[in-house]
């Protein structure tokens, strides 16, 4: 499709297109990022989403941006955001998980704010840094046992010598600031939140939900796991060279898109696999090399697909085959954003939710298209991870780039159906 008939067509309503049954796209790729289908009821909130996500759509389908139509002022209320939204992949991670601990949520929100202190100039931000650090200290020693208490009973010992670990971080945390050591802060701040994420994870009692009969016997990821993946950079600043990326899958939240995703890594399908986008918005791969559009199941002949999967916030389980918009929730967060830089989700064709197979991206954020607090790919496109350490090298990533190896580094023991 021309680009102006992309453009011209995020003015015109259309009727919404809702199909609740799994039906595997067929005769299309799952390489576009595009526009998922306007719903007729819901045209001025979805105003600017539609006609950003077209662009995006445009640039990553290597449409010519020659020259930027000028858009009409959309509705007033298309504007208004629901404030900042967290931008760091870890603490995504952190709040994604399926507990309810008063203290430790608060440790963890004390210490997060320590990143917006910092931002003072000069040693002034070491107050506020020091503040934050005493009241965790206080909750960690005071609340311990309101602490432990969430601890799941197989996991008590783990949970008591973790919240020793961090009693002890955050003493050492404290002689940093009293050194005014700001260089060090962050750093130890990163080792405390690590800390504080185990303990949370020490909290999650069983798998939080039933996944739908129709994929429980699919490769599923009942809880996390964290990847690793190399990749062959052509083209740096210091030259040609190795990068390693670590991802977490959450499988709390999308079990059935994060099973697929390692059973594919197990297959070792991604190695050796050249990078085929990165075009400044995303850095997408999982095209292969015959003429299949994804990845043929051994077992049955066909190209294996994955359904549409996302978990709102609030929701007992995910949504299926559907997107947020065409359910009339466009304006819901999803528990797993595409707030961070390097958030993993399923590409997928334009107009078919469940088309997805073997074809993965990571965002690069452009403020343009993903304005903050009205991301414009929230429940459009199923995210299951994010790239936590060595996500600045996707920006370095060009077509061609080799990866050399995507494994798995921690998780498989909560992998079913593998």
């Amino acid at each position: 499709m021309a680009l102006q008939s992309r453009v011209t067509s995020c003015f015109t309503p259309a009727r919404s297109q809702t199909k609740c049954a799994f039906k595997p796209a067929t005769g299309r790729r799952a390489a576009v990022l595009c526009q998922a289908k306007a719903g007729g009821d819901q045209q001025e909130p979805n105003f600017l989403q539609k006609c950003a996500i077209t662009l995006l759509a445009a640039a990553t389908t290597a449409l010519p941006l020659t020259i930027a139509p000028v858009l009409p002022t959309p509705p007033a209320h298309a504007l208004l955001t629901a404030g900042d939204p967290i931008k760091n992949a870890s603490a995504i991670l952190r709040y994604a998980l399926p507990i309810n601990n008063k203290p430790i949520r608060q440790v963890q929100r004390d210490l997060e704010l320590i990143a917006e202190a910092l931002r003072i100039p000069g040693s002034k931000s070491l107050g506020p840094v020091s503040k934050a650090v005493r009241t965790a200290t206080g909750i960690v020693t005071n609340q311990r046992n309101a602490i432990l208490a969430d601890i799941a009973p197989a996991k008590k010992d783990e949970g008591a010598a973790l919240l020793d670990k961090l009693s002890a971080q955050l003493g050492e945390f404290q002689a940093i600031i009293d050194a005014k050591d700001k260089q060090a802060v962050p750093i130890k701040q990163r080792e405390c939140l690590e800390t504080v994420g185990a303990i949370e994870e020490a909290m999650v009692k069983g798998f939080p939900f039933e996944v739908p009969k129709e994929y429980a016997n699919r490769p599923l990821l009942k809880g996390r796991a964290t990847l690793e993946m190399l990749v062959s950079l052509s083209e740096t600043p210091e030259g040609p060279r190795d990068a390693i990326l670590t991802l977490v899958l959450d499988g709390y939240n999308a079990p059935v898109s994060a099973g697929q995703f390692v059973d594919l890594v197990s297959r070792k399908f991604y190695d050796n696999m050249e990078i085929q986008r990165a075009d400044g918005f995303v850095v997408q791969t999982g095209q292969p090399s015959n003429k299949e559009e994804g990845f043929v199941d051994p077992a049955t002949g066909e190209v294996r697909r994955v359904p549409m999967e996302i978990k709102v916030v609030g929701d007992k389980e995910p949504v299926y085959e559907i997107n947020l918009e065409d359910l009339g929730r466009f304006n819901e967060q999803p528990v797993l954003p595409f707030n961070a830089y390097g958030t993993l989700a399923w590409a997928r064709a334009e107009f078919d939710n469940n088309s997805a197979s073997s074809q993965i991206f990571f965002l690069l954020k452009e403020s343009e298209l993903t304005p903050s607090g009205a991301n414009l790919l929230d429940g459009r496109y199923a995210v299951f991870g994010y790239a936590v350490n060595g996500q600045d090298n996707l920006g370095l990533m060009k077509v061609g780039d080799k990866i050399k190896y995507i494994k798995v580094l921690d998780g498989m023991q909560n992998m079913v159906n593998l």
